[in-house]
């Protein structure tokens, strides 16, 4: 197993140096679209290249898959692999808002052995290895244990009519943050309908799982991690009390999605 403390301090230095660009704190920052309405900036390469670097020095054997890197199917020839969003919730990081973090994980045979978001806007690190639990700042976590689906707090903006027993609170951009929401009990259910890729939730489902939540894709399936196609269609979670009312309130609409 590589040294944590060590990975831990690199992922950290990957977070100072976003940080240093961010604009919430006044600095410039360029940024433009890679597709419309999908905006990258200066400090993701930065960050990207900078990651890269380090975590081939930390663990050479491992392969590499990152938002901001040309996939080389390569990897999956790999035990391991580095999964890497170098920041995650761009938008809000361009926008100078505080919902994003930069997020590592490194996988093993399809499954993520060490998961960390670092979140420096927000003061949060969370951290978790398999099997050894999670934390928020060295504090354990708990994740949410809530049983009955109507009132499950989520993450969102708006809800739609058909959820309108639910009950929204704060959602930062970064998908792996309102992840990490039910690990710290702040959430119960986060739910989304559409193809995503295995580095925006790596390490975010880690932490969940390690602190008691349940992991699925929206049909509540597992989730495969370096697939040569590295997308799941949807991510769900959520307490384990509320999973399967959760599959089913959204299995007619990812059926038609899909």
């Amino acid at each position: 197993m590589i040294d944590k403390d060590r990975l831990l301090g690199i992922v950290r230095e990957a977070g100072r140096i976003a940080h240093a660009r961010w604009p919430g704190d006044g600095h410039a920052l360029e940024s433009w679209d890679k597709t419309p309405g999908n905006p990258v900036s200066e400090s993701d390469l930065e960050v990207d290249r900078f990651l890269r670097r380090e975590l081939a020095a930390l663990l050479p054997s491992a392969g590499w898959l990152s938002e901001e890197t040309i996939d080389d199917k390569a990897r999956t020839d790999s035990d391991l692999l580095w999964l890497v969003d170098p920041i995650d919730g761009t938008r809000d990081f361009v926008r100078g808002r505080p919902g994003w973090s930069v997020s590592v994980a490194l996988v093993s045979s399809g499954k993520p052995l060490i998961g960390i978001l670092i979140a420096p806007a927000r003061g949060e690190e969370w951290c978790a290895v398999a099997g050894q639990g999670a934390t928020l700042n060295d504090r354990p976590l708990i994740a949410s244990a809530r049983q009955e689906f109507s009132g499950a707090r989520v993450p969102i903006d708006q809800l739609p009519s058909a959820d309108s027993d639910l009950v929204m609170v704060e959602k930062p951009n970064s998908i792996a943050l309102r992840i990490a929401m039910v690990a710290d009990d702040r959430a119960d259910l986060v739910a989304t309908l559409r193809w995503g890729f295995e580095w925006d939730v790596a390490a975010a489902a880690l932490i969940a799982r390690e602190a008691g939540a349940e992991v699925s894709d929206a049909f509540g399936n597992p989730l495969a991690y370096n697939k040569h196609d590295p997308r799941d269609f949807g991510v769900l979670v959520c307490s384990p009390g509320i999973h399967a009312a959760a599959v089913e309130r959204l299995a007619d609409r990812a059926s038609q999605l899909k």
